[in-house]
């Protein structure tokens, strides 16, 4: 739709870029807001939010090389050119590797991993709904043909330069979707947050929700590599339902606060 914000000559800032941006800080906001609710030290709980930022972008980007292995292991330069830094990369497994990140570092900071854990959920849910909205501005994690009333049509030549998107062609708005999808359950989670009945109802209800809608949207996504074991699941959905095993546990998990 509107990949570049504005340009000058060859330098351009990408809309995806600034959205991305203004996701994180704004998730980062909300998460110090819920941590001095909850008497966490906010500057610690900042801290772990920048550090598990980083850690995401490198897991994103790590995931994506893995998907896209066979055409990065033929075309190896591209691992280091411009259009692959600014690729958004594969959410789960920005996600896996955040939560590695995270855990290491609230054992070191003697954080409690639940309470901290909950306090992130709504600012996550927030963010990636955010975040979602770069990736429509950008034409990235498009979807399949689409005959609704609600499709959109890409008709930006910069929006297929730059992430391969077609052009002239209905497609769904998976985008989003997830977006909806995202701001949906960050109402639920704020909400819900002074009400929890024990650490980690708030987390363990984002990841089941999260992954339950991950894996409806995948059905309408474009996959540009295909299904693992030649079934009809994608590797994302594999991974959503892999999510969808703690979060039930962290849901069902009995505890006091």
């Amino acid at each position: 739709m509107l990949p570049k914000l504005f340009q000058i000559g060859d330098f351009f800032l990408p809309t995806y870029g600034l959205l991305v941006a203004a996701a994180f800080l704004t998730a980062l906001w909300l998460a110090g807001r819920l941590a001095r609710r909850e008497g966490l030290d906010p500057e610690d709980v900042t801290n772990l939010g920048v550090y598990c930022a980083l850690s995401g972008l490198a897991g994103a980007k790590l995931l994506m090389f893995v998907f896209d292995w066979s055409y990065y292991a033929q075309n190896p330069g591209q691992i280091f050119t411009l259009s692959t830094l600014r690729a958004g990369g594969v959410f789960h497994g920005g996600l896996i590797v955040a939560l590695i990140t995270a855990f290491v570092y609230m054992r070191k900071k003697k954080l409690p991993a639940l309470k901290t854990a909950d306090v992130f959920a709504p600012a996550l849910a927030l963010g990636h709904a955010i975040g979602r909205l770069g990736c429509f501005a950008a034409g990235c994690c498009w979807g399949v043909a689409c005959d609704r009333p609600w499709a959109v049509t890409f008709t930006n030549p910069d929006a297929h330069s730059l992430v391969g998107v077609p052009l002239n062609t209905p497609i769904h708005p998976t985008q989003l979707y997830e977006a909806a999808a995202e701001l949906a359950i960050f109402g639920v989670l704020y909400r819900l947050f002074p009400k929890r009945r024990h650490d980690g109802q708030l987390i363990g209800l984002y990841l089941v929700l999260y992954s339950v809608a991950r894996f409806l949207v995948e059905f309408l996504r474009h996959h540009q590599q295909a299904n693992p074991w030649g079934g009809p699941l994608s590797s994302t959905q594999w991974i959503a339902l892999g999510l969808l095993v703690p979060g039930i546990y962290l849901l069902r998990r009995p505890g006091a606060r």
